[in-house]
């Protein structure tokens, strides 16, 4: 898409100029844009309208990415807008309306109590006799009421005594002729909820409430986020995303948010300030409808709890502003992938990890999901290759996303939601599309992910694997084979969730309780096995036929323990319980087998792309199956695979790039195979 950013560059630190866009900011959000695959045009606004005018004609944009604020005026921000309209381009954001209103703090008020949402008590002042400060409770605090960004207000805009109010106001008035606002001062707390209308729609694109926090050494007597923190001392301010507030309070915030967000007419991006005050109660006190964009923003740490990093947060605002104005571009409109080389329009379907894991016995309900961080991490490797990168959340809306959104190949690390078959719902539902997809097909992870099922098809392979059972109630016969100890973990489960230190048992009696209790945790049969005792070792494989065997890993259990297991909490605190030698210590012998029984087993299970093995190898060097693992983790620095790949000369982005070209070369024989059928059919409609 062709994309005209239009913004003011701030030259100088000016309070006049502190709502500007700085260079960091404009070239941040310019490679974003590129990097989503856009062309972009920067168009600096701050010169005669007259220019604008004349580069937006020449550049011709599909759409206008607009951050531009203005330079004068109660109207400024929406001046852009208005012009864009008028030359009839599509932009982001609000409509001029929206941002004349919300840049009037007391006009917005009176729409907002209106729409029954709680504000301070305040008075509107344009001159000096209007001033009624027996309506007012004190302290209160007097502000600008046609500027953003915390202009004018310093510790000194907060009011206590009466004697001193007048004074105040009058150097307001001076400053700000256009009017002041005089509103109560609520002691207490300041929320911001960011809003991104194309994500979270089920909230109404409202996201979690952030709290900005000041370093206690730059607080002020009151807890204001004033001018001097802005722009003197902003590495004094972090962002705490979501914010502390109880869930009760979080939900009365979120739906104040929507019904302001509503009642204003916000479209594509906003962000509304909210007051908690010490008695419980919340307040609006502004919104803005043209939200800073600059690295680090609020809006960002917001975005990065639905799974959203900078880039796709620009591409939230772009998806949004596209759809409001029926925008398609070359590649929107066309209903399949062009045939071409080079870079590609490749889709990124993830789960996200909104619930950190913790640790013996405690909430592993997300483990197999990924954090923003690792997800970003790949983003970035695959954009380093040139290509476009383009989130594909697996929820249940992916159907509808992947019809509206065309891509050409997705690289898939989904787990799914629920059920034995849940790692294979995303590769499923991209087949029936007909869209190639990097990892294992439908079948491979279904059955990788039974255990059970996974064992009897090695076996019938001619690997090892310890004797087992499944148990569904606890009651089930043992077998007479069946030796203690053994170990009992849910037959359908990754990232070693319901695998803990007590999970090898010794006698029956702890056999059948623990597999009754985890049956009923994870809803799902209990796996026992033999347990094997001796070396544990992980093998990465990447490649299809013929996979390359990356160094061998071998989890070295550096505690006391007589049967040690690679269990969840040991994941979670690996550096206080194990050590991973890779490559191994083994011996030539040892080796071969390892790489020949991963083989075995990657071709067995139907693996593709990219997979990891576990093994364990007992006293007398026999080796025994474990799991496989075909949708591996991919953190940075931590999981496994990227620790194996590492050893083996491949850094991270020659990892992903890896996994990815078996994806790209599906993609390819696609389109080979859809230019012979088109080839067949006009050569039949030529004889005809």
């Amino acid at each position: 898409m062709r994309i005209a950013f239009s913004h003011n560059l701030q030259l100088s630190p000016s309070e006049e100029e502190a709502e500007f866009d700085t260079q960091a900011t404009v070239d941040a959000l310019a490679s974003g844009l590129e990097r989503l695959g856009h062309r972009v045009e920067k168009i600096e606004v701050s010169g005669p309208a007259s220019r604008t005018v004349a580069r937006l004609e020449a550049y011709n944009p599909d759409l206008v990415f607009n951050t531009a604020e203005g330079r004068r005026g109660r109207f400024r921000e929406a001046f852009y807008p208005g012009l864009f309209e008028e030359l009839g381009f599509a932009y982001t954001g609000s409509d001029p309306y929206t941002l004349a209103l919300t840049l009037d703090k007391q006009l917005t008020k009176m729409v907002v109590g209106k729409a029954g949402v709680r504000t301070p008590g305040w008075v509107f002042v344009e001159d000096l006799a209007q001033l009624d400060a027996a309506s007012l409770t004190l302290p209160v605090i007097v502000k600008p009421n046609f500027e953003g960004s915390s202009k004018g207000i310093t510790q000194d805009s907060v009011v206590e005594e009466a004697g001193r109010l007048r004074d105040v106001v009058a150097a307001a008035l001076a400053r700000y002729p256009a009017g002041v606002l005089v509103e109560e001062f609520v002691v207490g707390r300041d929320l911001t909820v960011p809003f991104l209308e194309a994500v979270a729609r089920e909230r109404g694109g409202v996201l979690a409430p952030v709290e900005y926090v000041v370093d206690p050494k730059f607080r002020g007597r009151h807890a204001i986020y004033d001018f001097a923190l802005k722009t003197q001392h902003s590495e004094a301010v972090s962002v705490q995303a979501p914010a502390d507030v109880p869930p009760e309070v979080a939900q009365e915030v979120a739906k104040a948010a929507r019904t302001v967000f509503t009642a204003t007419g916000c479209r594509d991006l906003g962000r509304i300030d909210f007051r908690l005050g010490d008695d419980g109660k919340v307040y609006f006190l502004e919104i803005n409808a043209l939200p800073s964009l600059e690295p680090g923003a609020g809006i960002y740490a917001a975005a990065a709890l639905e799974g959203l990093h900078f880039d796709a947060v620009l591409g939230a605002v772009i998806e949004s502003a596209a759809a409001r104005w029926k925008v398609k571009d070359s590649r929107e409109s066309r209903s399949r992938p062009t045939r071409r080389s080079g870079p590609l329009r490749v889709g990124f379907s993830f789960n996200v990890k909104r619930v950190v894991p913790s640790g013996e016995g405690g909430d592993d309900q997300e483990a197999e999901y990924d954090s923003p961080k690792t997800l970003q991490a790949i983003r970035e490797a695959i954009a380093s290759y040139g290509h476009e990168v383009i989130d594909l959340e697996a929820t249940s809306e992916l159907p509808q996303r992947l019809a509206a959104t065309p891509v050409d190949v997705v690289f898939n690390i989904a787990e799914g939601f629920k059920g034995r078959n849940r790692e294979a719902q995303v590769p499923a539902t991209l087949e029936l599309l007909d869209i190639p997809y990097t990892g294992s097909d439908p079948a491979a992870l279904s059955i990788a992910l039974d255990k059970a099922l996974a064992k009897k098809m090695v076996r019938q392979h001619g690997i090892r694997t310890p004797d087992f059972l499944l148990m569904q109630s606890g009651k089930e016969r043992l077998p007479k084979e069946m030796h203690f100890p053994v170990i009992v973990k849910p037959v359908a489960e990754g990232s070693s969730k319901g695998v803990f230190g007590k999970s090898v048992v010794d006698t029956e009696a702890e056999l059948r309780e623990l597999a009754r209790d985890l049956a009923a945790r994870y809803r799902q049969p209990a796996l026992v096995e033999t347990y094997i005792g001796g070396r544990e070792f992980t093998v990465g494989m990447i490649g299809e036929r013929r996979p390359k065997v990356l160094p061998i890993m071998e989890v070295v259990f550096t505690g006391d323990d007589p049967t040690p297991v690679y269990d969840f909490s040991a994941k979670l605190d690996w550096t206080h319980r194990v050590r991973y030698d890779v490559p191994a210590k083994l011996d030539v012998g040892q080796q071969r087998e390892l790489e020949r029984a991963a083989r075995a087993v990657f071709a067995a299970l139907g693996c593709r792309d990219v997979a990891r093995v576990d093994f364990r190898m007992d006293a007398a060097g026999h080796v025994y199956f474990l799991e496989c693992n075909p949708l591996p983790g991919l953190t940075p620095g931590w999981s496994d695979l990227v620790m194996i790949a590492k050893a083996g000369g491949l850094d991270y982005r020659g990892l992903i790039g890896e996994i990815l070209s078996g994806g790209i070369r599906r993609y390819q024989e696609r389109e080979r195979e859809r230019r012979r059928e088109e080839r067949g059919q006009a050569g039949q409609a030529a004889v005809g």
